[in-house]
């Protein structure tokens, strides 16, 4: 009887530690599904103690409970040699602590701080920098362009393309870099060129069109017209190649200090070194051909008058007649009182032209009429052979 109640105090004592343990093992098993770094197992326990038939703890069987003597002894008082004692819960609960301690402080030791990870960082980034700005400092010293360099290497390249330009004749086809001139210029500007450049433009230009109008002052009157012709239309061509090449230094010097544009300045340059200087020996060559039909031809007239008007539309007042047959509404409109003026100067233009020999489709006609009267005598007299 005694043994009995004895077996069923120890069965009851081992269900209630076994239930205690079991949940204390839940609640470390919870701790232990925390994010990684896990901890390390504990290792497993000899194969002679008992295990728990019922349900495996998370990550095996850490423990095992105490079995009793074969003597039948109370277990409290004796356990096996072999497996240790079992750790009261609290025990349990301690070790697994300790376990997550220990590996947050081995993951700690390991890892820097965020401070000293800023501040390396922080050092190398400046590190750099420093040597970004050294690199580019070295390159500014090395791509410095002094005065001395733009009169003795980069000028002559532009003043040798603007030659090219100023005497090249229409469809000709010239042998520079636009690119390299492009560049050239670019740099000039960014060196803090760009007055000097301007300078050196202004001068190359004026020097070329004063020699082109001491050239037309020597030509002959029947030569005038042509050769000035010839000067305006090979300026007006190179300005459409100079002006992109200088676009820079316009838009960055001319434009922003001096409030001008670069082309207004270069027609301005052809208007007061050979336009003004040449308009009234000009005007009345261009008013006598204009009288003499085809004696310049009307291509060359269309572009003196077109040009002339380009470069200052006040010259319209002194040939207005002349510069309205080229460009619209010169002359005010046409009134309906002033028709009988109009039919009279078209009347004297065709007396002009007869006086001068245009009488050729008066003669086309007579002629056609003539062959009409010979043909038709020519048809009666046959049919009346015929008869």
């Amino acid at each position: 009887m005694e043994e009995s109640m004895e077996e069923e105090e120890m069965l009851s004592y081992e269900a209630m530690m076994d239930d205690q343990n079991h949940n204390n093992w839940e609640a470390a098993a919870d701790n232990f599904r925390q994010p990684p770094p896990p901890p390390p197992p504990l290792p497993l326990p000899p194969s002679s103690s008992i295990q728990d038939p019922g349900r495996e703890a998370p990550g095996g069987q850490l423990l095992a409970m105490p079995v009793g003597s074969v003597d039948g002894k109370d277990p409290k008082e004796g356990l096996p040699l072999g497996p240790p004692p079992l750790p009261e819960p609290n025990g349990v609960i301690m070790m697994l602590k300790s376990c997550d301690t220990a590996a947050a402080v081995t993951k700690a030791a390991s890892a820097p701080t965020p401070s000293s990870t800023i501040n390396i960082n922080t050092s190398t980034s400046k590190f750099r920098r420093f040597q970004d700005w050294t690199q580019a400092l070295r390159l500014v010293v090395m791509n410095v362009i002094t005065i001395e360099d733009y009169k003795s290497t980069y000028w002559p390249k532009l003043d040798g393309a603007i030659d090219q330009l100023l005497t090249q004749s229409p469809g000709d086809y010239i042998p520079i870099s636009y690119e390299q001139i492009y560049s050239c210029v670019y740099k000039c500007v960014c060196q803090q060129h760009s007055e000097q450049m301007y300078s050196d433009l202004i001068k190359k230009i004026t020097s070329h069109l004063e020699r082109v109008s001491k050239e037309l002052q020597a030509s002959p009157p029947d030569l005038y017209i042509e050769r000035f012709n010839i000067a305006l239309g090979q300026y007006m061509g190179a300005l459409q190649s100079i002006v992109p090449l200088f676009i820079y230094m316009n838009k960055f010097y001319i434009e922003t200090k001096l409030n001008r544009d670069l082309k207004d300045d270069l027609i301005k340059l052809f208007t007061e070194h050979v336009a003004e200087k040449h308009i009234y020996s000009l005007m009345p060559l261009l008013l006598e051909a204009q009288s003499t039909p085809f004696q310049v031809t009307p291509s060359t007239m269309a572009n003196i008058v077109k040009g002339l008007y380009t470069l200052r539309p006040e010259w319209v007042q002194m040939a207005p007649t002349l510069f309205s047959k080229f460009i619209p509404n010169i002359l005010p409109p046409a009134v309906e009182s002033e028709l009988s003026e109009y039919a009279a100067q078209d009347q004297k233009l065709q007396r002009e032209l007869i006086q001068n020999g245009f009488t050729r489709g008066d003669q086309s006609r007579k002629r056609a009429g003539d062959e009409l009267a010979y043909n038709s005598q020519s048809a009666c007299a046959g049919s009346r052979g015929y008869r």
